[in-house]
């Protein structure tokens, strides 16, 4: 038995504080991983320490709150928790401006309606005409309404929790609710295949294999603000699909 699994046998079965806090140390790393995926740029209200700090509070719930009879990965696991808890904070301090959040509405928008009028993703030259902008415009609004766009789409998935790795404790007590998430999932999963490739490949990346953008940048032979780019336009484009999912789940309530 390797030290992990002591660590988690005596916590979980013993009781033991020893344990619990010695799986904090072994797995701290992972709070600093989760923030650094996030991409963030610290603000006034928060710093990158702080961050980090409030991505540790993330772990120590995952950490007690995980079951060792799951067939889940803890580390899959954690990185969704902490990264719910950093989400949160971020939300609850409204640190995206008005305006960014403006232009997030617009280009979501864009991105549905053209789609549903094309009968296919639009690509940025059919977006930037049905908006009246430039192409460089168009880029800086998706570069601006990045950080945003993510935060949102967890917002349609589930409060706080990874698009992907959605693990929620609740569920196991709640078959609508189960039921419910298992639509959204198979939703989901139909339109990220339906994606443009490199979309595609980029929340592919990111969410399964749990990448960074560097990393993926690394990977596709591109700089790293083409990768949060191509992210966000995958964001919006999934966003807004799910929205209108959320918005039938709704109505037939």
């Amino acid at each position: 038995m390797d030290l992990r699994n002591k660590l988690w046998l005596d916590y979980k079965q013993k009781g033991s504080e020893t344990a619990r806090e010695k799986l904090i140390s072994e797995y701290v790393y992972l709070a600093k991983y989760a923030v650094d995926r996030l991409n963030l740029s610290p603000s006034g209200a928060l710093s990158y320490d702080d961050l980090i700090g409030h991505a540790v509070v993330g772990l120590i719930d995952a950490i007690e709150k995980f079951d060792l009879d799951r067939n889940v990965k803890f580390e899959t696991y954690a990185l969704t928790r902490i990264r719910g808890e950093v989400i949160d904070v971020i939300r609850s301090l409204d640190w995206t401006p008005r305006s960014v959040r403006k232009h997030e509405t617009i280009l979501r928008e864009a991105y549905a309606r053209l789609e549903m009028e094309l009968e296919r993703p639009p690509d940025d030259i059919e977006v930037s005409k049905y908006l009246g902008i430039e192409m460089c415009e168009l880029e800086k609004m998706l570069a601006d309404v990045g950080q945003s766009a993510l935060f949102s789409l967890d917002e349609v998935v589930a409060s706080g929790g990874d698009i992907i790795a959605r693990s929620n404790d609740d569920e196991r007590d709640d078959p609508a609710m189960c039921a419910e998430r298992s639509d959204q999932r198979r939703i989901l999963a139909r339109a990220i295949d339906e994606l443009p490739q490199r979309e595609h490949d980029v929340v592919a990346l990111y969410y399964y294999e749990n990448l960074t953008q560097n990393e993926i940048a690394a990977v596709m032979g591109v700089t790293e603000s083409r990768i949060c780019q191509i992210h966000t336009r995958a964001v919006l484009r999934l966003s807004g699909k799910l929205a209108r999912t959320s918005a039938g789940f709704a109505m037939s309530a």
